[in-house]
């Protein structure tokens, strides 16, 4: 089968790697409109689930990704001056995007894959000899634009705004810091990817985000302020940006993006082209994997394309359903945030644990924890919050 992948992300490489493990005589090249390693993003999350899997498909490029990996099994939640809340968790790994890239490109190089890069392909006349076109080309898919009425796209804007930042401060364990203004509050989300630096994703209320001044400042300006407003967690450390044209700051609303179709003819879509989901439940890298995996199953599981597509198509767009679902009770948590800040600080984060439920935005905060001591079978609440009860740090 003569194959082109549109978008040499994580999805395309990992699926073209799939592919020739499979059969050596797949042909298969990579278009990548940007340079080689011009690629942006920080550091990416990965669980066991995860890791098990990907050595169980391709051990070689997964026994690499292991050794370039950084762990913590500790979360850590700081509300403001109030509280600080250390609990123990399942482990979690991080690697920077950069690395992940590089390693997964080596490996599909290495299996015969042609990778093309600074190579822009506006539509699929340019690749009309190729049996199937694979377009992992992202949330911003020029192939998937093209044909947006076949696809049914939608896509909808998160209320919040946010930035995606990396900092020198390594943290030992995954971060959750909660900070007020006059303005109203901010948080952060951070998480070492390398053994000297990691990430830190900032977000806001639109009000908090204007009343402060950051839809004005310029990038610098921008983590002037927020360095100051998280410097007890970055302990002198700066933030780091990613610099714009003007010298503006990158903030973003997050777009979640559904399509009620994945394929049309021999063109397929996987990973961000074909799906979002919020970055507050850490899926988006793994999601993109495993369609690579599921996509490389069906064609293998049947050889005539159309069902084989129809086949990934039904049982991806089943799983991505119900985690958009999750992530989006996720999302809807943060935009909310003012009806759970004010309580004590186990009950906040108890419930920040609880975010995917699609029942808390309907019960008082404070019923809802009481009902979660009470019923076991309610999230595993009792047993999660016995957990932590022993694991907790108060600051004065």
């Amino acid at each position: 089968m003569k194959v082109a992948c549109v978008g040499g992300g994580p999805a395309s490489l990992y699926f073209s790697i799939l592919m020739k493990r499979v059969d050596q005589s797949h042909d298969i090249t990579i278009y990548e409109r940007n340079p080689v390693n011009s690629t942006y993003g920080w550091g990416v999350t990965f669980g066991d689930e995860l890791l098990n899997y990907l050595h169980v498909a391709d051990p070689e490029s997964a026994r690499a990704i292991s050794e370039s990996l950084v762990s913590w099994d500790s979360w850590v939640t700081h509300v403001d001056d109030r509280a600080t809340v250390t609990e123990q968790a399942e482990q979690g790994f991080g690697i920077s995007r950069h690395r992940l890239l590089a390693i997964l490109a080596e490996r599909a190089r290495a299996l015969g894959v042609r990778v093309e890069y600074q190579r822009e392909i506006a539509g699929e006349a340019e690749l009309a000899d190729a049996d199937l076109v694979v377009a992992g080309d992202g949330v911003n898919s020029v192939l998937r634009e093209r044909h947006a009425d076949h696809f049914g796209t939608e896509v909808s804007a998160e209320r919040n705004v946010y930035i995606w930042l990396g900092t020198t401060k390594v943290f030992d364990s995954f971060i959750f810091a909660f900070v007020e203004t006059e303005h109203g509050w901010l948080w952060c989300y951070g998480y070492r990817f390398s053994e000297d630096q990691s990430t830190c994703i900032i977000e806001c209320a639109p009000a908090t985000w204007r009343g402060l001044g950051l839809d004005q400042t310029n990038e610098a300006d921008s983590l002037a302020l927020l360095e100051k407003l998280f410097a007890g967690i970055l302990d002198g450390h700066p933030l780091i940006g990613r610099s714009q044209a003007g010298g503006s700051a990158h903030w973003l609303n997050f777009r979640t993006l559904t399509n009620r179709r994945w394929y049309r003819d021999n063109l397929v879509m996987l990973g961000d082209a074909a799906h979002t989901t919020h970055f507050s439940i850490g899926a988006g890298t793994a999601l993109a994997l495993e369609d690579a995996a599921f996509l490389v199953n069906a064609l293998h599981g049947d050889t005539r394309l159309q069902p084989a597509l129809a086949r990934y198509e039904r049982q991806r767009r089943s799983a991505i359903r119900k985690l958009q679902r999750a992530a989006r009770y996720s999302a809807q948590w943060y935009e909310n945030l003012p009806r759970y800040i004010d309580l004590p600080p186990l009950e906040l984060i108890a419930l920040q644990a609880c975010r995917e439920s699609a029942l808390l935005a309907h019960v008082p905060p404070r019923l809802y924890y009481r009902m979660g001591q009470t019923v076991e079978s309610l999230y595993g609440f009792t047993h999660w919050l016995g957990s932590k009860l022993g694991r907790t740090r108060h600051t004065d």
